[in-house]
């Protein structure tokens, strides 16, 4: 999180938020990377509170994200419930010393546990399940409206990361054109009903729990009107990222191939594949580094930016140099 950020994050806006839940005072941080995200508790029962800055959400887009996440709900996905405060709103209001604003909001705690990509369940059997999870959500998202009052969900390109000539250094004015070119490449893809929708935008495994036999998916933070094969390629993107040094080519593309046929057979599983997604999950791998690459920047100064984050940005701005993918695609 921006510094000027945390310094508006006091304990009195947490325990302003907890109060108007009907929260106990005992709290766990979870993450403030771009939101700050706690465990919290009501009797005993452990609940999930996020508190987002008015520079990154505002309130209109955090009331569509809950809207599009309560649709998945009613439809059977297992995303988490939302729940009201107190006096009945989804989204409740705090004010920093600075005037900025917090927004706050609860959901039940996914059930299940972390899979790190280390682990003996990162495999064949997860990945499959995997794609079938997302493969139901995409089907479901195709019926879904904005509830009345609920602005409808941004669109992918309006995400303040794809100005990346506000995030990148000065100096890269080649990556600024490589990534630039990426995304007009993407925004003359073709839409229509099954293959553009609400999407979640960030299914990596940091953002669900297994419990061994379903996935249980959070963190909707990012969901837009998007591509299908864009929650094809960010699961395949970040295991990749996180399991496989870049030196590795041979294994990368290996396990890169293996990922996909399993996910691939899982998602038809819950839905059929979106026409062209061969050629388009490259174009999303591109993009994904073109985003990371920015948000890196974003939210974490250079001073903050210990050896490995240095590596892996060095390795991120060699791919949109040279205009490739992290992995091809056979």
């Amino acid at each position: 999180m921006e510094q000027t950020v945390n310094l508006q994050m006091t304990v009195e806006v947490l325990n302003g938020f907890l109060e108007r839940f009907g929260l106990e005072a005992e709290v766990k941080k979870l993450g403030d990377f771009e939101n700050y995200v706690f465990e919290t508790y009501r009797t005993g029962q452990p609940y999930i509170m996020r508190i987002t800055h008015s520079t990154h959400r505002n309130k209109d887009e955090i009331l569509s994200e809950l809207d599009w996440m309560r649709h998945l709900y009613r439809e059977g996905l297992s995303v988490p419930e939302v729940f009201p405060s107190l006096t009945g709103s989804l989204v409740e209001e705090a004010a920093a010393e600075d005037g900025s604003i917090f927004y706050g909001c609860l959901y039940a705690k996914a059930e299940g546990k972390a899979v790190s990509v280390r682990s003996e369940q990162f495999d064949d059997v997860l990945f499959e399940k995997w794609g079938e999870t997302i493969g139901r959500m995409h089907s479901v998202t195709k019926s879904y409206q904005p509830s009345e009052g609920i602005k409808k969900r941004c669109s992918w390109d309006e995400d303040d990361l794809l100005q990346v000539e506000k995030y990148y250094p000065a100096e890269e004015q080649e990556l600024v054109q490589n990534a630039k070119a990426v995304i007009s490449s993407i925004s003359l893809l073709p839409k229509n009903i099954d293959n553009f929708g609400v999407i979640h935008s960030d299914i990596h495994s940091g953002n669900f729990f297994y419990d061994g036999e379903e996935i249980h998916v959070f963190d909707f933070d990012d969901a837009s009107y998007h591509w299908f094969s864009s929650d094809i390629a960010i699961p395949l993107y970040y295991s990749l990222l996180y399991r496989i040094p870049a030196s590795e080519k041979e294994e990368r593309q290996r396990f890169g191939q293996m990922f996909l046929e399993s996910f691939i057979n899982g998602y038809q599983k819950g839905n059929q594949l979106p026409e062209g997604w061969k050629e388009h999950v490259p174009l999303f791998l591109m993009l994904r580094d073109v985003v990371l690459y920015a948000v890196l920047h974003k939210k974490i100064a250079p001073e903050d930016r210990d050896e490995k984050l240095l590596a892996m940005m060095d390795e991120i701005a060699d791919r949109i140099k040279c205009k490739e993918p992290i992995v091809k695609i056979s």
